[in-house]
């Protein structure tokens, strides 16, 4: 007979509440309503002008937000592209009281423009490497 070794257990991820899905999912809409019918630069104004909510007492963390993002792009009726995703994500994130800063960089050849979010100088909705691979333009 023969003895398996013990399989070291397996934690899997908490699931994300259906709310923060739809509130997720409403902020990507809002995004988008506003690149395509008001431009740029007035969804750049208002994540830069977002503020923190300070003395938010949300159970949430960052990755809670981020998944929540994550499933809602999965769901959504067209491609989210990363300018859209970062911009819910990080005014979702200071809503909860996060400390997020979205940022804008530019990769010269071949060209290509990236958002992301970032909380204390570390990636939460992106690859760990991606500053590496990006000129940062802009903190906002």
């Amino acid at each position: 007979m023969q003895q398996h070794s013990p399989q070291p257990e397996q934690t899997l991820p908490v699931p994300v509440s259906a709310w923060l899905v739809l509130r997720a999912y409403s902020e990507l809409l809002r995004v988008d309503a506003e690149l395509a019918w008001r431009g740029f630069s007035v969804v750049y104004e208002k994540v830069r002008s977002s503020r923190l909510r300070k003395g938010r007492c949300e159970a949430r963390t960052e990755t809670d937000i981020c998944r929540a993002v994550d499933l809602a792009c999965v769901f959504y009726f067209k491609e989210v592209r990363c300018l859209q995703r970062s911009a819910a994500t990080t005014m979702l994130l200071r809503r909860s009281g996060l400390s997020a800063e979205m940022v804008l960089g530019v990769q010269t050849c071949p060209f290509r423009a990236h958002a992301w979010v970032e909380l204390a100088g570390r990636v939460v909705n992106d690859k760990a490497y991606t500053p590496a691979m990006y000129t940062v333009m802009d903190r906002c």
